[in-house]
């Protein structure tokens, strides 16, 4: 069982190929985003749309399966745990959030269109 104080599942689509990396040590880092949407209507009834980019990272065997198994377009769901990290100082200083892949499953591949 998964720790709740840092606990994270999301369901969206790749925007991209992942970004497979095995590193000098030997380890093995994927890199790929992922967004979600929500639709919902304003004060005025008007239907809205509310698109969000989140940054996924898999390391070791869950980097490979991420390699093998996804790619731009996929629906998948992701449980993981959020990373924050500050890169830079002073004006330069930014906040970076992950979610670091526990597991995931592919819902749906993309459409392709018909030939």
């Amino acid at each position: 069982m998964h720790a709740l104080n840092n606990y994270v599942q999301l369901i969206g689509n790749l925007g991209r190929d992942v970004d497979f990396q095995a590193l000098a040590n030997g380890n093995a880092r994927a890199k790929v985003s992922i967004a979600t949407k929500e639709i919902y209507r304003n004060r005025a009834g008007e239907k809205q749309e509310e698109v969000q980019w989140h940054h996924l990272v898999g390391w070791g065997k869950i980097a490979e399966h991420m390699q093998t198994q996804l790619g731009k377009g996929k629906l998948i769901m992701v449980h993981g745990k959020l990373k924050t990290q500050i890169r830079g100082e002073g004006k330069h200083r930014r906040v970076f959030t992950e979610i670091v892949v526990q597991k995931f499953r592919v819902l749906r591949s993309p459409l392709t269109p018909a030939a």
